[in-house]
């Protein structure tokens, strides 16, 4: 009898232990709180924690105003290093787009090849100065400059509103600060800031009181409506767009005069924004790389391999 009662222990003993195990794990459960509805806890009003909310959104590079630089270029032997120089300082500028005119009256393989390697968004153009105005004292790049213009405005004709935008005349022989494009970017109508180097001066700048320009500091015809350089001046796309017959003119435009006779068909100097510290600061310099010395430069090719300088 005993025995018989010792073996149904033994195969009860099993199963009473896992049943054990069982109502102490079920036991030691924490009960899941109730799920709030969305926007708080449950019946409580409050807001979603932190840890709930969506991460927050940076923003996106696309958001900052396009940055337009045409640059005018021409054939010579430095050409290719100030092109370099150039595409150096725009690859550290985001959101900028080249637009790259040649005077030529086609594009010359150099540029082509260039442009291909130079890693940054580019239009490559090209229009040849007619002889007659190639003459010393003339001004110069004109028709470059209005190339670069037309692709501009034909490029947004068909297109929605367009996004922010800023157009600036980017001459391929200055100096670039990286400061400058970080100033002329919230550029509204027209901005303006000194420029080194210029006009017989170690800088030319804006007269600026209150906030606005009321003359210029100029070595060379003070007179002038808008007495500043080429690179002295940003405009806003929106203006370039909404007046589309503002070009540099030939006819009528007297040597030195190419910056005021196409400023005055978009702006007045009240409507001027000062930039660079109420025009106290230097961020572009009109430099001028030396004329190269190629006396020694044999009149026929003597090397046995052809280099591209």
């Amino acid at each position: 009898m005993k025995s018989l009662l010792f073996s149904r222990f033994l195969l009860l003993l099993p199963w009473v232990l896992i049943v054990i195990i069982v109502l102490d794990i079920d036991s030691s459960r924490a009960p899941l709180p109730a799920r709030a509805p969305r926007g708080g806890a449950a019946g409580s009003g409050e807001p979603r924690s932190a840890a709930a909310r969506p991460p927050p959104q940076r923003r996106p590079e696309a958001a900052l105003p396009t940055i337009y630089a045409i640059t005018p270029t021409y054939s010579r032997p430095v050409q290719k290093a100030e092109l370099t120089r150039l595409a150096n300082t725009f690859r550290q500028v985001a959101r900028l787009h080249w637009i790259l005119v040649e005077d030529a009256a086609a594009r010359s393989e150099l540029v082509t090849r260039f442009v291909a390697g130079a890693g940054l968004p580019c239009t490559h153009l090209h229009v040849p100065t007619p002889r007659r105005y190639k003459r010393p004292g003339l001004p110069r790049a004109t028709e470059q400059r209005n190339a670069g213009l037309a692709w501009l405005r034909q490029r947004h004709q068909h297109l929605p509103p367009p996004q922010p935008g800023v157009l600036f005349f980017a001459d391929d022989d200055n100096t670039y600060s990286l400061e400058l494009f970080q100033e002329m970017r919230t550029t509204r109508k027209v901005s303006v800031w000194p420029v080194g180097l210029v006009g017989g001066r170690r800088y030319e700048r804006p007269v600026v009181e209150n906030g606005k320009v009321v003359g210029w500091y100029t070595g060379w015809r003070a007179d002038r409506p808008f007495a500043i350089d080429m690179a002295g001046f940003a405009v806003s796309l929106q203006v370039i767009l909404s007046h589309p017959k503002a070009v540099f003119k030939r006819r009528g435009s007297q040597p030195g005069m190419q910056e005021s006779d196409f400023l005055k068909q978009i702006t007045t100097v009240e409507e001027l924004e000062p930039k660079a510290n109420n025009c106290t600061k230097v961020l572009v310099w009109h430099t001028r790389t030396e004329k190269v010395n190629l006396a020694n430069e044999p009149k026929y090719h003597l090397d046995t391999v052809t280099i591209e300088v």
